[in-house]
């Protein structure tokens, strides 16, 4: 593991602030962070948060040969990880000094203590016994990883239910959770690791401490102890000399933290045992606290609908009638309208860009006066306002010639000559028919 290196600064801040007897998070020199233990759906899988460490345990079990100078014994086996999701620093794929010194502790404190009968785990001597297997991963990393992975393996153990098993003669037979009830295991006390930082040289002492605080400490202490203050395992590291006195201390320490944390966590199983057996919700997806806006959460207030329709029948009889004035259009301009009161509609003026158009409309005569030499028709106005105007899709030009008998007709004509000669200034002549079209 490479650790993050510390500034000179940053050391000298919390050397300083811890000769003063200050922790960044708040706590005071032997104050734990805060516990909390969620269970999952199935028997053995929990989740171990101490502040922003956590930890999730998984337990499991097969039928295994036993080993062949214990033949009456079941196994246990012990796995921490560490991963890259819990801290960048970790390495993947190799196993660093600090996962070995873990996994060796886990099993001093957990296996050589005896927490576990493993006689019982016995089902045909010397041929079928039962092998459990503790999986704990780090799913993030805030210091103290031991005592986070002691609390989170022993609650896994002490969650798990393996399978009921009947030996009849030589056959073995395995019972599902629907045919049988499964079978907890026997515990005989709970160890638990706590963890002791020494800095400059022994003189300061910290319980429970965070990343930070591991990163310039001088010494690590760990005492694994049970809640009958029986002492089931002790290292020390970082080399760091210590008095008798000082153990002394740490161990007493420990015995109120532990009884603490077994408190915890016998609460916690209870409580969980009781839900399941009620058939309520249970699992992590329950243990997650629902993060809800309720600032403007209003208390819910009766309301009396039974004379509802009686009310809304005098409303509607002391309402003033409606007005029978009916509003008449108000023509602005041709094409435009404007139905009752308001604001005066500005649909009819024309924009900027039409009286640029407009300004422009010298050009527009030399071209329509082209158009007519060419064709040898007379164009009507395009601009009147009195004779109608047919429309058609077609992309040929389009010529309309009033004539006496009111109904104009629509000649259509080529213009090849004109349009190879006005070919620059063909777009702005459509642009301008097809606007006076619309009003």
């Amino acid at each position: 593991m490479k650790e993050t290196p510390l500034s000179n600064c940053e050391r000298r801040f919390l050397l300083r602030a811890i000769e003063e007897k200050k922790r960044l998070d708040g706590r005071q020199t032997y104050d734990y962070r805060n516990i909390r233990i969620s269970f999952g759906t199935d028997y053995g899988c929990c989740i171990v948060e101490l502040g922003k460490t956590r930890v999730l345990g998984q337990v499991s079990c097969e039928l295994v040969s036993p080993k062949l100078n214990r033949a009456t014994e079941g196994i246990l086996f012990f796995n921490l990880e560490l991963s890259q999701m819990a801290a960048p620093a970790f390495e993947p794929g190799r196993q660093s000094d600090l996962l070995v010194k873990l996994n060796r502790l886990l099993e001093r404190c957990l296996r050589n203590s005896k927490c576990i009968d493993t006689e019982s785990l016995c089902v045909v001597a010397g041929e079928k016994v039962w092998q459990i297997r503790v999986d704990l991963h780090l799913l993030n990393h805030d210091g103290n990883i031991i005592d986070a992975a002691s609390i989170a393996a022993i609650v896994a153990l002490c969650h798990f239910r393996r399978p009921d098993v009947s030996v009849q003669g030589d056959e073995v037979t395995l019972y599902t959770p629907e045919e049988r009830d499964p079978v907890p295991l026997s515990i005989h006390h709970m160890p638990i690791c706590v963890s002791f930082a020494f800095f400059q040289q022994g003189t300061y002492l910290l319980v429970d401490p965070n990343e930070r605080e591991e990163c310039v400490m001088d010494g690590l202490l760990v005492i694994a102890m049970n809640k009958h203050r029986e002492i089931c395992t002790i290292q020390s590291s970082g080399g760091i000399m210590l008095l008798k006195d000082q153990v002394l201390r740490c161990s007493k320490i420990a015995g109120v933290k532990v009884a603490e944390i077994t408190e915890l966590i016998l609460k916690a199983l209870e409580n969980d045992q009781k839900v399941r057996k009620e058939g309520g919700k249970f699992g992590f997806a329950e243990s997650i606290a629902n993060q809800r806006i309720t600032a403007f959460k209003m208390e819910k207030a009766p309301i009396d609908t039974s004379d509802v329709e009686e009310k809304a029948e005098e409303i509607i009889a002391e309402a003033e009638p409606p007005s029978e004035v009916v509003s008449t259009p108000v023509l602005w301009t041709p094409g435009t309208a404007q139905i009752g009161e308001g604001v005066e509609n500005s649909w009819g003026d024309l924009e900027d860009s039409e009286k640029e158009d407009d300004e422009g409309g010298g050009d527009e005569a030399i071209i329509l006066d082209s158009i007519k030499m060419d064709t040898g028709v007379e164009v009507s106005d395009i601009g009147s306002q009195d004779a109608p105007i047919i429309l058609s899709d077609s992309e040929e030009e389009e010529m309309i010639i009033l004539e006496p008998d009111k109904n104009p007709k629509k000649i259509r004509t080529q213009t090849t000559s004109a349009k190879q000669e006005k070919a620059p200034s063909k777009k702005p002549v459509k642009r301008r028919k097809k606007k006076r079209a619309a009003n």
